[in-house]
C-alpha cells in the first residue's frame, strides 16, 4: 500500500515509538519567539541544560512589539521584558536571534519561508498555534505548548501522537478575483471549526496547485482554524522556485541533492486516507465571516443563517455568538458600515497581499469612517513595499504602512480595536476579544479588505466599479 505525504515525512523522523502510545519525532527546524520562550528556557536552566542543537533553532520578536517607533523602547513594561528576555537566552545559548530593528526581523511565520529556513520534508515546530503555516513547502509543521518548547531545546525531539490523515481537495478553475483566502474561508465554513479535529490535513487539487507560494501559506495556515492538528501541501515546481536562491536555502550540488529528495514528495497514487473531501472552486466566492469562530464565514453577498438553519446542538453558542457581534439571524451583511480595517498577520501580511491592496486602492481615498492599519508581515516586506512603490501608493489613497509584527492579529500589543468596533481582518481569528476586549471581528481576503476601507462597509470586491481582478 502506497504512503501519504504526511506518511513519508513523519515515518522518516521517528526517532523511538512508544507502544500504544505516542511517537519520539525528531525536530528539524524549530522557530521561537517572546512569548512562549522565556519560561522553556529558564526550564533548561533550571536543570543544568544546554540547548541541544542550537544551530536548528532560530528566533525573533513579534507578537509583543509595537508596529511604530520601533526604534524606541517598548513602552510597555511586560512587552519589553519578553522581548529583552528573548535577546538574553539567545545570546547566552548561542541561538540565532533576528532581533527588532534586523533587516530579517518579522512574524516568525513569515520569515522562515522568506530566508529559506522552511523547505519541503522538513518537521517543524513552533510555540505559536499557526507553525501550520509551513506546511504549504510540504513540511510537517505545528505548534506546540510552552513545556514542549523546552522538551524541543533539550532534546530537539518531541512527544507526540501521530494523527489520522484527511485530504481535502479542491478541483477546477478558481472564478476570477478569489484568493486562497476566500478559498480557505469556504472550507472552514464547509466543514466546521471542528471538523478537522483530530487530522492532519493535506491540500489538493487543481485549484490549490494553481495557487503562488503566499496563497498556499495562507491556506496551510488557517487549518488549525478547522481544528487540524496542521496542514500541508505536496511541493511542486512552484515550491523550489519560490526556495531557490534563498538566503539560508541549500546552494550548488547541495540544492540539487535535496531537490532530488523534494521531488519525491507526494502522496502515492494507492495512498490511503482516513477521510477525503472534495469541493468545487467555480462555487467559491469572495467571503466574510459573521461570528466568532472562523467556521462562521459565509460569501459576501450572502447572509446570516436564521436560527433554523443551525444545526440544534449549535444554536446556543451561535445565539451568543449573534448578541457578542451584535447581528441578527438572516442578516445580510452588504453594506453594514465598519469601523476599522486590518491587513497583516502570519496568514495575509506577505508582499503578495500588500500588492493586492495596492492594485485596489490605487486611484482610490480611504472612507473617513475607517481607520486602517497595514502591516507587513517581516522587515524585507516593507523594504519591498518601499521599493515596489506600493507605500506611495497607500499614502496617495490616505493609508500609511506600519511597522512589522503581529499587530492587531492578537490583542497583545498597541494595535488594539476599541470595545464594541467592527473590524474586516485579515488575519486568522475572530476570537471574542481576540482583537481587544469587546472587539468585533469579521475575516476576508486583502482585497475584501481594501473595499471595504475605500467604501466604509462591507462590499463584494468584484462589484466596483473599474476594478480589474486577476
Amino acid at each position: 500500500m502506497g504512503k501519504t505525504l504526511f506518511d513519508k515525512i513523519w515515518d522518516s523522523h521517528v526517532v523511538a515509538k512508544i507502544d500504544e502510545g505516542p511517537s519520539v519525532l525528531y525536530i528539524d527546524r524549530h522557530l521561537i519567539h517572546e512569548v512562549t520562550s522565556p519560561q522553556a528556557f529558564a526550564g533548561i536552566e533550571k536543570r543544568g541544560i544546554e540547548v541541544f542543537r542550537p544551530q536548528n533553532t532560530v528566533a525573533t520578536p513579534d507578537h509583543n512589539v509595537p508596529t511604530i517607533d520601533q526604534h524606541l523602547s517598548i513602552k510597555d513594561e511586560l512587552s519589553r521584558f519578553q522581548v529583552n528576555k528573548l535577546t538574553e537566552n539567545c545570546e547566552r545559548h548561542g541561538v540565532t536571534l533576528f532581533g527588532l530593528n534586523h533587516p530579517y526581523q518579522g512574524i516568525v511565520h513569515v520569515i522562515g519561508p522568506q530566508l529559506g529556513l522552511t523547505r519541503p520534508g522538513m518537521t517543524i515546530v513552533c510555540g505559536d498555534s499557526h507553525t501550520s503555516t509551513h506546511g504549504a513547502f510540504g513540511s510537517v509543521a505545528f505548534g506546540i505548548g510552552t513545556s514542549e518548547v523546552e522538551m524541543v531545546l533539550a532534546t530537539q525531539c518531541i512527544m507526540q501522537p501521530k494523527p489520522k490523515k484527511m485530504r481535502i481537495s479542491v478541483e477546477g478553475e478558481l472564478p476570477k478575483g478569489i484568493s486562497a483566502k476566500d478559498v480557505v474561508l469556504y472550507i472552514i465554513s464547509k466543514v466546521t471549526a471542528s471538523g478537522g479535529t483530530g487530522y492532519f490535513v493535506e491540500f489538493a487539487g487543481s485549484a490549490i496547485r494553481s495557487l503562488s507560494m503566499e496563497g498556499r501559506m495562507t491556506v496551510c495556515n488557517m487549518s488549525i482554524e478547522m481544528g487540524a492538528r496542521g496542514g500541508l501541501i505536496a511541493p511542486d515546481q512552484t515550491t523550489f522556485d519560490y526556495v531557490k536562491g534563498r538566503e539560508y536555502a541549500p546552494q550548488g550540488e547541495e540544492w540539487e541533492k535535496e531537490l532530488a529528495k523534494w521531488k519525491e514528495l507526494y502522496s502515492d497514487e494507492d495512498a490511503v486516507f482516513d477521510k477525503e473531501i472534495v469541493y468545487d472552486a467555480a462555487d467559491i466566492e469572495p467571503m466574510i465571516t459573521y461570528g466568532t469562530n472562523p467556521g462562521m464565514g459565509t460569501k459576501v453577498k450572502g447572509r446570516i443563517p436564521t436560527l433554523e438553519e443551525v444545526p440544534e446542538k449549535e444554536r446556543n453558542s451561535f445565539t451568543k455568538s449573534m448578541k457578542y457581534m451584535g447581528f441578527n439571524p438572516g442578516d445580510e451583511l452588504i453594506g453594514k458600515p465598519i469601523d476599522y480595517v486590518f491587513v497583516g498577520s502570519c496568514t495575509n501580511g506577505r508582499i503578495e497581499d500588500l500588492r493586492e491592496v495596492a492594485k485596489f486602492v490605487k486611484g482610490r481615498k480611504k472612507a473617513d469612517n475607517i481607520t486602517a492599519w497595514i502591516v507587513p508581515g517581516s522587515k524585507q516586506v516593507e523594504q519591498q513595499a518601499i521599493e515596489e512603490g506600493i507605500v506611495d501608493v497607500l499614502e496617495e489613497a490616505g493609508f500609511k504602512l506600519r511597522q512589522p509584527g503581529c499587530s492587531a492579529c492578537l490583542a497583545m500589543n498597541d494595535d488594539k480595536i476599541p470595545s464594541g468596533k467592527y473590524a474586516v481582518s485579515t488575519s486568522n481569528r475572530n476570537f471574542e476579544g481576540r482583537q481587544g476586549p469587546g472587539s468585533r471581528t469579521l475575516l476576508a481576503s486583502p482585497v475584501t479588505a481594501a473595499a471595504v476601507a475605500v467604501t466604509g462597509s462591507i462590499v463584494d470586491p468584484r462589484e466596483i466599479s473599474e476594478l480589474e481582478l486577476v
